[in-house]
Protein backbone atom coordinates (compact mmCIF):
# COMPACT_ATOMS: atom_id res chain seq x y z
CA UNK A 1 0.00 0.00 0.00
CA UNK A 2 1.30 3.50 -0.88
CA UNK A 3 1.28 6.33 1.26
CA UNK A 4 -1.27 8.20 -0.89
CA UNK A 5 -3.33 4.99 -0.72
CA UNK A 6 -3.27 5.04 3.18
CA UNK A 7 -4.34 8.82 3.26
CA UNK A 8 -7.52 7.53 1.46
CA UNK A 9 -8.32 4.80 3.67
CA UNK A 10 -7.53 7.52 6.11
CA UNK A 11 -10.06 9.78 5.14
CA UNK A 12 -12.58 6.93 4.45
CA UNK A 13 -12.17 6.06 8.26
CA UNK A 14 -12.58 10.03 9.18
CA UNK A 15 -15.64 10.41 7.16
CA UNK A 16 -17.27 7.11 8.84
CA UNK A 17 -15.70 8.12 12.37
CA UNK A 18 -17.80 11.85 11.67
CA UNK A 19 -20.96 10.02 10.74
CA UNK A 20 -20.84 8.28 14.70
CA UNK A 21 -20.49 11.62 15.88
CA UNK A 22 -23.44 12.63 18.68
CA UNK A 23 -22.63 16.38 19.13
CA UNK A 24 -21.87 19.24 17.06
CA UNK A 25 -18.50 20.41 17.85
CA UNK A 26 -16.57 16.44 17.82
CA UNK A 27 -18.60 16.13 14.23
CA UNK A 28 -17.34 19.31 12.47
CA UNK A 29 -13.63 19.07 14.32
CA UNK A 30 -13.86 15.59 12.13
CA UNK A 31 -15.37 17.11 9.53
CA UNK A 32 -12.53 19.50 9.22
CA UNK A 33 -9.95 16.45 9.45
CA UNK A 34 -11.84 14.61 6.94
CA UNK A 35 -11.47 17.26 4.27
CA UNK A 36 -7.98 18.33 4.85
CA UNK A 37 -7.54 14.60 4.46
CA UNK A 38 -9.33 13.40 1.60
CA UNK A 39 -8.48 16.81 -0.27
CA UNK A 40 -4.46 16.15 0.09
CA UNK A 41 -6.09 12.57 -1.88
CA UNK A 42 -8.02 13.97 -4.45
CA UNK A 43 -5.32 16.29 -5.00
CA UNK A 44 -2.67 13.56 -5.66
CA UNK A 45 -4.87 11.07 -7.14
CA UNK A 46 -6.20 14.16 -9.71
CA UNK A 47 -10.01 13.98 -8.08
CA UNK A 48 -11.16 16.86 -9.11
CA UNK A 49 -14.68 17.00 -8.17
CA UNK A 50 -14.03 15.78 -4.99
CA UNK A 51 -11.20 18.57 -4.43
CA UNK A 52 -13.89 20.93 -5.37
CA UNK A 53 -16.47 19.79 -2.73
CA UNK A 54 -13.86 19.07 0.16
CA UNK A 55 -12.77 22.98 -0.65
CA UNK A 56 -16.16 24.17 0.25
CA UNK A 57 -16.29 22.06 2.92
CA UNK A 58 -13.28 22.59 4.37
CA UNK A 59 -14.23 26.45 5.29
CA UNK A 60 -18.03 25.79 5.88
CA UNK A 61 -16.84 23.09 8.89
CA UNK A 62 -14.38 25.82 10.07
CA UNK A 63 -17.10 28.85 10.15
CA UNK A 64 -19.17 26.74 11.96
CA UNK A 65 -17.06 25.00 14.40
CA UNK A 66 -16.21 29.09 14.97
CA UNK A 67 -19.93 30.57 15.49
CA UNK A 68 -20.60 27.25 17.81
CA UNK A 69 -16.90 27.84 20.07
CA UNK A 70 -18.07 31.15 20.33
CA UNK A 71 -21.80 30.98 21.00
CA UNK A 72 -20.61 28.81 24.12
CA UNK A 73 -18.31 30.97 25.03
CA UNK A 74 -21.02 34.23 25.10
CA UNK A 75 -23.23 31.52 27.22
CA UNK A 76 -20.40 30.85 29.94
CA UNK A 77 -19.95 34.50 30.01
CA UNK A 78 -23.76 35.03 30.53
CA UNK A 79 -24.35 32.49 33.09
CA UNK A 80 -22.24 34.44 35.48
CA UNK A 81 -24.77 37.29 35.75
CA UNK A 82 -25.81 38.83 32.29
CA UNK A 83 -29.21 37.43 31.77
CA UNK A 84 -29.85 40.04 28.37
CA UNK A 85 -29.04 37.05 26.24
CA UNK A 86 -27.54 39.25 23.97
CA UNK A 87 -25.33 36.23 22.90
CA UNK A 88 -28.64 34.85 20.97
CA UNK A 89 -29.11 37.95 18.87
CA UNK A 90 -27.48 35.79 16.13
CA UNK A 91 -29.87 33.04 15.81
CA UNK A 92 -32.77 35.46 16.26
CA UNK A 93 -35.45 37.36 13.64
CA UNK A 94 -36.02 41.13 13.73
CA UNK A 95 -39.40 42.55 13.70
CA UNK A 96 -41.42 46.20 14.17
CA UNK A 97 -44.07 46.23 16.55
CA UNK A 98 -46.61 48.61 16.76
CA UNK A 99 -47.67 50.82 20.05
CA UNK A 100 -51.14 48.70 21.08
CA UNK A 101 -50.18 45.50 19.73
CA UNK A 102 -49.94 42.50 22.13
CA UNK A 103 -47.26 40.40 21.58
CA UNK A 104 -48.79 37.73 23.63
CA UNK A 105 -51.76 37.11 25.59
CA UNK A 106 -51.80 35.50 29.01
CA UNK A 107 -53.15 31.19 28.38
CA UNK A 108 -52.06 31.61 24.78
CA UNK A 109 -49.62 28.94 23.41
CA UNK A 110 -46.10 29.95 23.76
CA UNK A 111 -43.62 28.82 21.05
CA UNK A 112 -41.18 31.48 20.69
CA UNK A 113 -39.28 34.19 23.34
CA UNK A 114 -38.57 37.76 22.67
CA UNK A 115 -35.61 40.15 23.02
CA UNK A 116 -36.80 44.10 23.20
CA UNK A 117 -34.48 46.38 21.23
CA UNK A 118 -36.48 49.42 21.24
CA UNK A 119 -39.49 50.59 22.41
CA UNK A 120 -41.33 50.53 25.47
CA UNK A 121 -43.73 47.16 26.73
CA UNK A 122 -45.74 45.92 30.11
CA UNK A 123 -46.13 43.00 31.51
CA UNK A 124 -49.82 43.65 32.17
CA UNK A 125 -51.03 41.04 34.87
CA UNK A 126 -47.86 42.45 37.07
CA UNK A 127 -47.83 46.01 35.38
CA UNK A 128 -44.17 45.51 34.79
CA UNK A 129 -42.45 48.21 32.35
CA UNK A 130 -39.87 46.57 30.15
CA UNK A 131 -37.89 48.88 27.82
CA UNK A 132 -35.22 47.94 25.49
CA UNK A 133 -32.41 45.62 25.71
CA UNK A 134 -34.40 42.92 27.56
CA UNK A 135 -35.39 39.40 27.26
CA UNK A 136 -39.60 38.16 27.81
CA UNK A 137 -41.18 34.89 26.70
CA UNK A 138 -38.45 32.44 28.18
CA UNK A 139 -39.81 30.72 30.59
CA UNK A 140 -42.43 29.52 28.44
CA UNK A 141 -39.76 27.09 27.17
CA UNK A 142 -39.35 25.66 30.27
CA UNK A 143 -43.07 25.12 31.68
CA UNK A 144 -44.47 22.16 31.20
CA UNK A 145 -47.59 22.98 28.98
CA UNK A 146 -45.79 25.87 27.25
CA UNK A 147 -48.61 28.36 28.19
CA UNK A 148 -48.22 32.24 28.86
CA UNK A 149 -48.84 33.13 32.13
CA UNK A 150 -48.97 36.95 31.40
CA UNK A 151 -49.90 39.44 28.47
CA UNK A 152 -47.13 41.03 26.62
CA UNK A 153 -48.31 44.75 25.36
CA UNK A 154 -46.56 47.38 23.39
CA UNK A 155 -46.47 50.92 24.78
CA UNK A 156 -44.48 52.40 22.40
CA UNK A 157 -43.97 51.38 18.91
CA UNK A 158 -40.13 49.87 18.71
CA UNK A 159 -38.18 46.48 17.28
CA UNK A 160 -37.99 42.94 18.61
CA UNK A 161 -36.02 39.85 18.06
CA UNK A 162 -37.65 36.59 18.13
CA UNK A 163 -36.31 32.99 18.24
CA UNK A 164 -38.65 30.18 17.98
CA UNK A 165 -38.67 27.19 20.85
CA UNK A 166 -37.71 24.88 18.22
CA UNK A 167 -34.49 26.59 17.63
CA UNK A 168 -33.57 26.94 20.90
CA UNK A 169 -34.31 22.95 21.30
CA UNK A 170 -31.82 23.18 18.08
CA UNK A 171 -29.44 24.59 19.89
CA UNK A 172 -30.11 22.48 23.03
CA UNK A 173 -29.54 19.23 21.91
CA UNK A 174 -26.60 19.96 19.19
CA UNK A 175 -23.82 20.97 22.19
CA UNK A 176 -24.72 19.94 25.89
CA UNK A 177 -22.75 22.58 26.95
CA UNK A 178 -25.54 25.01 26.04
CA UNK A 179 -28.05 23.02 27.19
CA UNK A 180 -26.16 23.09 30.65
CA UNK A 181 -25.78 27.39 30.55
CA UNK A 182 -29.37 27.87 29.16
CA UNK A 183 -30.74 25.74 32.26
CA UNK A 184 -28.47 27.88 34.60
CA UNK A 185 -29.80 31.01 33.07
CA UNK A 186 -33.46 29.91 33.22
CA UNK A 187 -32.71 29.41 37.37
CA UNK A 188 -31.68 32.16 38.11
CA UNK A 189 -34.85 34.00 36.12
CA UNK A 190 -36.75 31.67 38.41
CA UNK A 191 -34.99 32.36 41.78
CA UNK A 192 -35.07 36.00 40.72
CA UNK A 193 -38.60 36.10 40.42
CA UNK A 194 -39.13 34.32 43.32
CA UNK A 195 -37.68 36.63 45.49
CA UNK A 196 -39.68 39.79 43.71
CA UNK A 197 -42.68 38.03 44.45
CA UNK A 198 -41.11 37.36 48.49
CA UNK A 199 -40.43 40.45 48.58
CA UNK A 200 -43.89 41.86 47.65
CA UNK A 201 -45.93 39.43 49.92
CA UNK A 202 -43.45 41.24 52.77
CA UNK A 203 -44.57 44.33 51.58
CA UNK A 204 -48.31 43.78 51.36
CA UNK A 205 -47.94 42.10 55.11
CA UNK A 206 -46.07 45.33 56.46
CA UNK A 207 -48.83 47.40 55.20
CA UNK A 208 -51.89 45.25 56.66
CA UNK A 209 -53.87 46.59 59.49
CA UNK A 210 -53.33 44.90 62.45
CA UNK A 211 -56.15 43.20 63.82
CA UNK A 212 -56.85 43.42 67.78
CA UNK A 213 -57.55 40.18 69.74
CA UNK A 214 -61.46 39.70 70.10
CA UNK A 215 -61.16 39.91 73.71
CA UNK A 216 -59.62 43.10 73.91
CA UNK A 217 -61.81 44.01 71.56
CA UNK A 218 -65.21 43.28 74.05
CA UNK A 219 -63.55 44.29 77.41
CA UNK A 220 -63.47 47.66 75.29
Amino acid sequence: MTWVEAIGWLGAALAITGSAMKTIIPLRCIGIATNIVSLTYASYMGLYPSMVVNMILLPLNGMRLYEMLGLIRKVKLASKGDLSMEWLKPFMARRKIAAGEVLFAKGDSANCMFYTLSGRYRLNELGIELPGGRVVGEMGFMSPDNTRTQTLECLESGEVLSITYDQVRQLYFQNPEFGFYFLRLASERLFHNMERMEAEITRLRAAAPVERPVEETVSA
